[in-house]
């Protein structure tokens, strides 16, 4: 099996951080985010606000974050796969030691027509604490 395999890169990637990951995108754009915010990211999280280029940290802010991009429609995201991050090497352990994971991602936004996706995916690239859970994700291009 090629290491292009999808399933294979799956594999690599610790059972706990695929379900953990897995789930975080299920519920993403229902009612069940909030639920799964507490127990999926670290209480001192630091996550990407993309609408306006800064860092927010903590379940209040991503929340905010969150709530803010709800207010002007339904954003969605698909997850497209999983892997260990090879892109840098240098950076590869997450403050809890464990590989950083990256998940290929298709954004979109659901309106009154329907979903319309993005053209191409991202790259959703998240370190874990030891007990874990979210201590931080980035964006970047593929």
């Amino acid at each position: 099996m090629s290491t292009d395999d999808p399933l294979r890169q799956q594999q690599e990637v610790p059972a706990q951080q695929a379900v953990l990951l897995h789930r975080m995108y299920e519920v993403f754009s229902t009612d069940e985010r909030e639920a799964v915010l507490a127990v999926a990211l670290a209480p001192d999280v630091d996550w990407p606000n993309v609408l306006d280029g800064v860092r927010l940290h903590g379940h209040e802010e991503v929340r905010a974050y969150w709530a803010r991009q709800f207010a002007a429609g339904t954003p969605l995201v698909r997850l497209e796969g999983l892997r260990l991050d090879e892109k840098e090497p240098g950076a590869a352990a997450s403050p809890g030691g464990s590989r950083k994971v990256v998940g290929t991602v298709r954004t979109g936004m659901r309106d009154e027509t329907g979903d319309h996706w993005a053209d191409a995916p991202v790259e959703h690239v998240y370190s874990f604490t030891t007990d874990g859970r979210v201590s931080r994700m980035d964006v970047r291009q593929p």
